[in-house]
């Protein structure tokens, strides 16, 4: 695009060739006196060629074919060599760096003719071979100089291309090395949270459950202390029970974070697995449930994950209902199948009211999470006429996730 500071030195340019051709113009004709002298019209001619210099950038074949008419027409009226043809230099020039060359060298050969044959003879005056010799040897280093200067731009272009790949290519590779180094912080930031959930998932499991327990043993203990000691002994028993064995677990936990493995996982042998029924029960027995477990199906040994997340949702069920619904009678159904486990832990409504414990938890969301992590499905709802009822269906073949109902 042509800017404000080159349409100024075009017409600084055509202000100096202007001064030029119409002085040096004036005495080259004076030494000529048998060419046509100059008049108003040759005059004309003389300015004509340098006003076309100012729109040589944005016009440049009009520009020099107006100035090659103007030359042209300045000898065949008759008026001295001389000066006239800076303007017609300058304009070729111009056209044949910027443009094609078939539209500008193509000339060169016109114009030398009409220098030497028929115009010459036109106005009555000969050229030997020495002047004809010199016109084309100037011919051609003028055409020399634009073709060198016409280079030079084209070497100056593709270095100016060659260095904007070169930072496109390098913009180009911080983009994909930012994206990547994004893409790397995203994948440390979600594993870093999916660890924390698992985590605390982990730490709900294996406390919650004890300290419920513990919590209502200990109230237990304490309202029957001064009255039934021997009953407030086995509450304390239960209580020890539980806590070792919550300790136990923490102290298993912990050794598996300690690790360095990359997602933190519970022991893969739990202590007590889905198919102990009764070991797994026995706390929530001991805390005053009354449950009752019943089995289908062919017992197969589980995947240890499976067998890890349906003792941890056998577990915690029973924990909700020690916490909320004390005194109730517990139903614990396990159903073994081709493909898939299913577990169900319904209550009824309570005897007594529950006291001396906390609303709210995370409980449900963990067993969630869990059924859902190994492609199966957990309901936990609320039963018509009271109690609530747990359901899980967990595939035993990891391979091939739990359909959706």
């Amino acid at each position: 695009m042509e800017t404000r500071a080159a349409r100024w030195r075009d017409v600084l340019l055509a202000l100096v060739v202007a001064a030029i051709q119409l002085g040096a113009g004036t005495l080259a004709n004076a030494h000529q006196p048998q060419m046509r002298q100059l008049d108003l019209l040759g005059y004309a001619l003389l300015a004509g060629g340098p006003l076309l210099l100012t729109l040589r950038r944005r016009y440049p074949y009009p520009v020099f074919y107006g100035t090659l008419a103007i030359t042209a027409a300045y000898l065949l009226i008759g008026y001295g060599y001389g000066p006239v043809f800076f303007s017609l230099v300058i304009s070729f020039l111009t056209a044949g760096i910027i443009g094609s060359r078939w539209y500008t060298y193509s000339f060169v050969p016109l114009g030398y003719l009409l220098m030497v044959w028929p115009a010459p003879g036109w106005r009555g005056y000969s050229t030997d071979a020495w002047q004809e010799f010199g016109l084309l040897a100037w011919l051609i280093v003028l055409v020399a100089i634009a073709e060198g200067i016409r280079q030079a731009r084209a070497a100056v272009l593709a270095r100016k291309e060659r260095e904007a790949e070169v930072e496109r290519s390098e913009h180009a590779q911080h983009e994909r090395e930012a994206a990547e180094r994004a893409r790397e912080q995203a994948e440390r930031e979600q594993r870093a949270s999916e660890e924390r959930l698992t985590i605390a998932r982990e730490l709900h499991d294996v406390l919650a459950h004890s300290l419920s327990l513990i919590n209502v043993q200990s109230s237990v203990a304490l309202e029957l202390i001064d009255r039934r000691p021997e009953q407030a002994a086995t509450a304390l028993a239960a209580i020890k029970t539980a806590s070792k064995e919550a300790l136990g677990e923490v102290h298993a936990l912990l050794r598996s974070i300690r690790s360095g493995t990359s997602s933190v996982a519970a022991p893969t042998t739990p202590t007590i697995g889905i198919s102990d029924l009764d070991g797994l029960t026995q706390p929530a027995r001991a805390a005053g449930l009354q449950v009752r477990t019943i089995v289908t199906g062919p017992v197969k040994r589980l995947p240890s994950v499976v067998d890890v997340a349906a003792a941890r949702i056998v577990q915690e069920s029973l924990t909700n209902v020690v916490r909320h619904a004390p005194g109730a009678s517990v139903l614990v159904s396990v159903r073994y199948s081709v493909d898939r486990l299913q577990l169900c832990v319904e209550n009824t409504r309570p005897e007594r009211a529950a006291t001396g414990v906390s609303g709210g938890g995370h409980g449900i969301i963990g067993m969630t999470e869990r059924a859902s992590a190994l492609g199966g499905r957990l309901l936990a709802e609320p039963k018509v006429g009271g109690g609530f009822r747990v359901e899980a269906r967990l595939p035993i073949h990891l391979a091939r996730p739990e359909p959706a109902a």
